[in-house]
């Protein structure tokens, strides 16, 4: 049966858990480590799981995550195949890491065996909040009585046109990525700089303002969203923060100000990708302008 294919999303997404809960949304597990302990993320977690995993980065206690394998992929989406279902799996931008390149891989293996299972892959190009937006047009594709194909078609003519916009709160997350240097990293603490960063056509995060304090970083964004906001492919607009909910609602307002018809959902930024963001970082993500190099 052409509809009878379920959708897949990597935990480094950040997503509304009833829109997900409604639409049976499958995850595929990743781990990260918090100092000794090793967690693994099968879900949108909780915010107070959340506030402590970002209070423990406050306190200088490492965080790193760990690479989804090609049979990590297997086992998590052979027990599907085997029972004749489609995939189509959202994977976190290949610009960010080296999962949607693992998880093809993984295709080609299960497909040495199972010769007609029906698996689509889709780069997101993208992360956190730009996968939730996507997952949920994926769903209402499907409700709409998409194909598989036809969906994971329609999911990659559209990945460049999500819109993602970030602020870092603290450097040395960055410079702990090679994002910037040790001595940027120093000079831009002292004087109170803010990173504005995006993601760019290829996936890839990009540094492109450097702003004095958080306002400033918040106006520029702010800016950028009134410039490239573009709602015909749909009006959802996620604000994903790394514990500063203070913050993002403040944000909230100001997105309303600029635009009061925007459907906006504010979730805590996951730790898959907070572990290299660090807490205090927020973002503004939505449908807008295709992105340009």
């Amino acid at each position: 049966m052409k509809m009878n294919y379920e959708i897949f999303v990597d935990m480094s997404l950040d997503i509304d858990e009833k829109v997900a809960a409604e639409n049976d949304l499958r995850y595929v597990p990743m781990e990260y480590t918090l100092g000794e302990e090793t967690h693994r993320a099968v879900g949108p977690e909780s915010d107070e799981t959340m506030h402590n995993f970002y209070e423990s980065m406050r306190q200088n206690i490492p965080t790193q995550t760990s690479q989804i394998t090609p049979y990590h992929y297997e086992q998590t989406f052979l027990p599907s195949v085997k029972e004749g279902k489609g995939i189509l799996y959202i994977a976190l931008s290949s610009g960010l890491s080296k999962t949607y390149e693992s998880a093809l891989l993984a295709v080609d293996t299960i497909k040495e065996d199972y010769t007609d299972a029906r698996i689509e892959v889709v780069d997101s190009l993208g992360a956190t909040g730009g996968m939730g937006i996507l997952a949920e047009a994926a769903c209402k594709n499907r409700a709409a009585g998409m194909t598989l194909e036809e969906n994971a078609a329609w999911l990659c003519e559209n990945a460049k046109k999500i819109n993602y916009w970030f602020m870092v709160e603290d450097l040395i997350y960055l410079k702990r990525g090679g994002r910037v240097s040790a001595t940027t990293a120093f000079v831009g603490t002292a004087l109170n700089i803010k990173p504005v960063l995006n993601i760019n056509p290829s996936g890839e995060l990009d540094t492109i303002a450097k702003k004095r304090g958080s306002r400033q970083a918040m106006h520029y964004i702010i800016e950028r969203f009134a410039e490239s906001y573009d709602p015909s492919l749909g009006n959802t607009v996620y604000i994903c923060c790394a514990d500063c909910k203070d913050t993002a609602e403040e944000f909230k307002a100001m997105v309303l100000k600029v635009n009061p018809d925007v459907d906006i959902k504010i979730t805590m930024l996951c730790p898959i990708i907070g572990a290299h963001t660090g807490p205090g970082m927020f973002s503004l993500i939505y449908w807008g302008a295709e992105r340009k190099q």
